[in-house]
Formats: C-alpha cells, sequence, structure tokens
C-alpha cells in the first residue's frame, strides 16, 4: 500500500511534526511519505505533485492557516485520483466533526479525532485487510450518509514513541529549516480560548530520547530549535534538567526558544540562566494576553501579572535571553480602553518582541461555545477572527489592527529603538497613542499597500511628526539619525535627510580633525586614520544633543557635530565634537 502523509506549511522553513509522528509509529508495518507544501505553492502545482507519487492513501494535517487551501488541493485531488483514500487529522478537523463531513461530503473518507498516532496506524491495517473497520478507534466518516463516530483510544505512552528526527529524507533539509521537539503534551491550564485547555493532564516524553535527538539535530547542523510544549517550565526540575543539558552540550550557533509561564518561574532558576547562559542561547515566547484581571478570571486564566513583571524584568536585566510576550485583543470585557492599559502595562516592560494578536474562536474551545453569551461575531471561516463583541466596535478593531502594523515594524524589527524610546516617553501620552495614531495616519497614507525600505521608515515616521506640528522634533529627527547611521555599515551615500553643512564648513571640521583627532575623543584618537581614510570612512552632520545622554531618561542638548566613522568589522563608531572646540584654532 502506498501511503502519503502531507501537510501545507505556513512557510518553508517550519517542519510539521505531527505527519512524522504518524510515520515513526506507523513504522515498521507501513512506511509512509513524507510531503509538504506551503500554503503559497499553487493547488495544482501540490495536486500534480502528489499524483505524481500514486498514492493509494493520503493523509492531510489541517490548521487553521492551512484548512482552506488544503480543501482546494482535496477537491482537485479527488478528481484525478477518485480512488485514492483521503484522511484528514490534526487540531482544526477534530471539533466540529459533523460539520466537517457534511461539508466535506464525497471529498473525504475518514478525519482522525485529537492525537492520532494509534489510530492512523490502526486505520492502516483496516485499509490494508488486517482488521475490520468496527477496530479503528478515533475516527468519524459517513457511512450511508449516517455520521459514525469511534470513541478515541487510551492516550499514548510518550515515553515509548519512537524518534522522528531520523528519516533519511530529513537529513539534508535540517541546516534549512526550524527543528520543533516535543517534551510533553497537554497543558495545566484552562484557558478558555486555547485548545490546549481541552486536554486533561500533562504527559512526558522521554527525556533520555529528547536529549539524543537535540545531540543528532545539532550534528546535522540544526540552527533554531523551537520547543514546543505549551508551559515548558510547568515542571521546574524537568525544565532545569533540559536548561542544563542544553547549556553544557549547544553548539555555537544554535538557538532554543521555549514557550514558558512567567509568573511561575522561580526567581533562581532565572539567576540560573543570568548566570550560566551564554548570551543568545535560548529565546522565551510568554503569553501575557491581557492584564485585566475580570477578563483573566472570566476566561479562567490564572497569572499573576506582578510576579509575571518581576521574572520578564530579572530577564531582560540578566541581558542574556531575548523575550518576545504575546497579547490578544478582543477578550471578554476587555475594551479599547482596557486593551490600551494593557498593552502599556506590557510594554513599559520593553520586550524585545511584543506580538498583538487578535482573537480567533476556535472551534473546540469555551469561548467560542460562549460566543454569544459576550456578542462575539467572527469570520466563520479559518482562522474565525473576530470582527466585534459587546465592549468593542469594529472601528476599535480596526484602531488596534492599524497599532500592529507600526508595532512590528518599528518596535519588532528594532530599527530605530533610541527614537521610539524617546517619543514614547517624552512626546506622547502613552506608547499606545503614538504606535495607535501612527498607525492611524500610516493607513490614511495608503502606505500599508505599498513595500517600503530602511529609508521610508524614517521619512514616514517623520511626516506623521512633521503633521503634528510637534514641537519637540528637532530634538527627534536627530535622535533618528543617529538611530538610522546606527543601522549603517558604510557610509551612507543618500542619506533620508538633506545635507545640513555647506562645503566650506565641512571641509575646514575634516581639517581640524586631521589636525586635532583628540577633539573628537580618545576612541576616534585610537582609530589613527590618515586624510585619505578620513574622508573615505567618516561621516558628519550637526548633532546638538550629548551622544553620552541618549540612553538616558533625559537627553541633553549639546551644539556640535557627530562624527561616524565606518570600522573595517562594519560598525559605526560615534564621536562627539562640541561646537565650542571645533572653532577654537
Amino acid at each position: 500500500m502506498n501511503i502519503l502523509l502531507a501537510t501545507l506549511n505556513a512557510k518553508y522553513i517550519h517542519t510539521n511534526t505531527a505527519i512524522r509522528y504518524l510515520k515513526a509509529y506507523a513504522q515498521p508495518e507501513f512506511d509512509p511519505a513524507l510531503a509538504e507544501f506551503t500554503i503559497k505553492d499553487p493547488s495544482f502545482n501540490i495536486v500534480s505533485d502528489i499524483f505524481q507519487k500514486k498514492p493509494d492513501v493520503v493523509g492531510f494535517s489541517c490548521y487553521i492557516w492551512n484548512i482552506e487551501e488544503t480543501i482546494r488541493v482535496i477537491r482537485m485531488l479527488r478528481k484525478v485520483s477518485p480512488h485514492t483514500k483521503i484522511i484528514l487529522g490534526g487540531p482544526e478537523v477534530s471539533y466540529d466533526v459533523h460539520d466537517w463531513l457534511h461539508r466535506l461530503d464525497g471529498l473525504v473518507d475518514f478525519i482522525i479525532m485529537g492525537e492520532g498516532e494509534h489510530s492512523f496506524k490502526q486505520l492502516l491495517h483496516y485499509l490494508n485487510g488486517d482488521i475490520p473497520l468496527e477496530d479503528v478507534p478515533g475516527i468519524c466518516y459517513l457511512q450511508d450518509g449516517k455520521m459514525k463516530i469511534h470513541a478515541q483510544p487510551p492516550k499514548i505512552d510518550l515515553r515509548e514513541l519512537p524518534s522522528i528526527f531520523r528519516f533519511e529524507e530529513d537529513r539534508a533539509e535540517i541546516p534549512k529549516r526550524i527543528a520543533y521537539v516535543e517534551t510533553s503534551r497537554g497543558c495545566p491550564f484552562s484557558c478558555q480560548f486555547c485548545l490546549s485547555s481541552i486536554e486533561v493532564g500533562v504527559r512526558y516524553f522521554n527525556r533520555e530520547k529528547i536529549k539524543d535527538d537535540i545531540r543528532y539535530l545539532m550534528d546535522q547542523g540544526v540552527r533554531t530549535i523551537k520547543f514546543v510544549d505549551r508551559t515548558f517550565n510547568i515542571s521546574r526540575s524537568y525544565a532545569m534538567d533540559i536548561f542544563q543539558f542544553l547549556i553544557d552540550e549547544h553548539q555555537p550557533g544554535v538557538v532554543f526558544q521555549f514557550e514558558i509561564t512567567a509568573d511561575i518561574m522561580r526567581p533562581e532558576v532565572i539567576q540560573f540562566l543570568n548566570e550560566n547562559a551564554p548570551a543568545g542561547l535560548f529565546r522565551f515566547e510568554i503569553g501575557v494576553q491581557s492584564t485585566n484581571d475580570e477578563t483573566n478570571d472570566l476566561v479562567k486564566r490564572r497569572q499573576n501579572f506582578e510576579k509575571l513583571a518581576r521574572t520578564v524584568t530579572m530577564v531582560k536585566e540578566g541581558g542574556k535571553i531575548d523575550q518576545h510576550l504575546d497579547l490578544i485583543a478582543g477578550l471578554p470585557e476587555e475594551d479599547y480602553n482596557s486593551f490600551r492599559k494593557t498593552f502599556n502595562d506590557v510594554f513599559a516592560m520593553r520586550p524585545e518582541e511584543l506580538q498583538l494578536g487578535f482573537l480567533k474562536l476556535l472551534r473546540g474551545t469555551g469561548l467560542r461555545l460562549q460566543a454569544e453569551q459576550y456578542g462575539y461575531e467572527y469570520v466563520d471561516m479559518a482562522p474565525y477572527e473576530i470582527f466585534a463583541n459587546n465592549v468593542l466596535d469594529f472601528d476599535d478593531i480596526l484602531r488596534i489592527k492599524q497599532t500592529e502594523d507600526i508595532l512590528e515594524k518599528y518596535w519588532n524589527d528594532h530599527r530605530m529603538d533610541r527614537t521610539l524610546e524617546y517619543l514614547v516617553t517624552h512626546v506622547f501620552e502613552t506608547p499606545f497613542d503614538f504606535f495607535q495614531q501612527f498607525g492611524t495616519y500610516w493607513d490614511e497614507q495608503g502606505w500599508s499597500k505599498i513595500g517600503h525600505q530602511l529609508e521610508d521608515l524614517f521619512k514616514r515616521l517623520l511626516q506623521f511628526l512633521e503633521s503634528r506640528n510637534e514641537p519637540k522634533l528637532p530634538i527627534v529627527k536627530q535622535i533618528m539619525q543617529y538611530d538610522y547611521l546606527s543601522t549603517q555599515k558604510f557610509q551612507p551615500r543618500k542619506p533620508w535627510w538633506e545635507q545640513a553643512i555647506e562645503k566650506d564648513e565641512l571641509k575646514m571640521i575634516y581639517a581640524q580633525l586631521k589636525e586635532r583627532p583628540e577633539i573628537a575623543g580618545d576612541a576616534f584618537v585610537a582609530l589613527g586614520l590618515n586624510e585619505k581614510e578620513l574622508f573615505k570612512h567618516t561621516f558628519i552632520l550637526p548633532f546638538n544633543i550629548s551622544i553620552d545622554t541618549l540612553e538616558q531618561a533625559e537627553v541633553k542638548e549639546e551644539e556640535g557635530y557627530l562624527v561616524t566613522t565606518f570600522q573595517k568589522d562594519g560598525t559605526p563608531l560615534f564621536s562627539k565634537v562640541v561646537k565650542d572646540a571645533i572653532h577654537s584654532m
């Protein structure tokens, strides 16, 4: 029997673990082939590739991000290969199976519900003529127009599952893709917007097998490993053992990413990581979602924000681990002003990344069942994103979406951190107000419909601030210039601002730097630039701020010039020449 396991990933660099668990568990009796595509691939090309493999059975792994594209593929595949058995599985089709089977009547033969390793293998045995259909657990299908649902099997002992990382066909792709490692299944929490709340209890894989898999992946050249556990640190001893192992045995250039629950992480664990983890080795994802106590109670989310903030602050002060914090707009009873407060509460911690998402009413979740109670209106196709509820109208949602766009482009990409810090601290009432107002302006200008280069980001921010007649614009513009030059490896030929130094004045400054380099400071003197290098590698502009105060709460005004020297290693060296020094001969 020719068996194919397929999925459509969001991006090429992603790796689907589900189809690999199915393949590994099906062996040795069956040996399914793997086929991964992306949601951007033309459906015709996907169907052509599958068709040429001549499968007797095709299983598709389905999620909210690929279900509609997968259905298009299935419709075409059914026409060109009518005798192929088509099986669906995954979180998107495990719930509301009545709806799915009737919607896909004639296209799909079986749907596997929930954890699929055992059910899929038994289904293959049935299709191979080894066992009767009644002996296959955890499946649903239509028989003579009637719904048939088989009870799900007992949960698998995860400690006995074989490795999913040793397939020969995957070896060449390991350095090119993100590897996803699962050390546990289940979640101890009951957040009503999350599918993980449905499964009771947490089960663990064999710890030593996981370590062997990680060693193998590193030997094969993996660059990023993401642990997909819903709460990696629910067991402190388990997490500490894995942290210690990764610190001891990591290879240069490999990054490990974890989803943690910050308010349960003890200070001594963070102190251990701050003292022992190499910088850049770990990355934390932390779901904050909301700081509104009433909202958290309604979605059964237990969270101590004070302890969460303590964890995030300690990790940030350690300087070793980047943190990605998540928010969800649209949760029950969180209106626009409440979400504004949530945003500002979290932004106050200055996470390296702040992800602003919108509530999706996933099939099977408690909030989807309570949609009417909270007045939710949502798109009835995946990903089921809301567009209103009883405290947020669509206009509120759009304004928050405009905030999301600017947050991603300006904060998360870290192109002008000093500028943003000054704006959110000294110019706008709150950080949210800056991102939201700039986002609305961005949308009104039609910029969301066109691409942008780095220079465009600076020009558009400047245009926005000019439109407000911002009195602090001269200071902001100079900080923007400093941030821009910080991103450059070579002297910019055409900066986004108009040159403000006359040729004669610039010539005089260069002459004094050549004769008296000490006016630019010891670090500049140490460069030992000759006349040719001075002109080739330095960039000078008027700068009336002390560069020593750019990282401080208050910037200090100081007339003079900023001298940027682009060094051989690609890093700029900034020196300040005060105006009094440049004119004293």
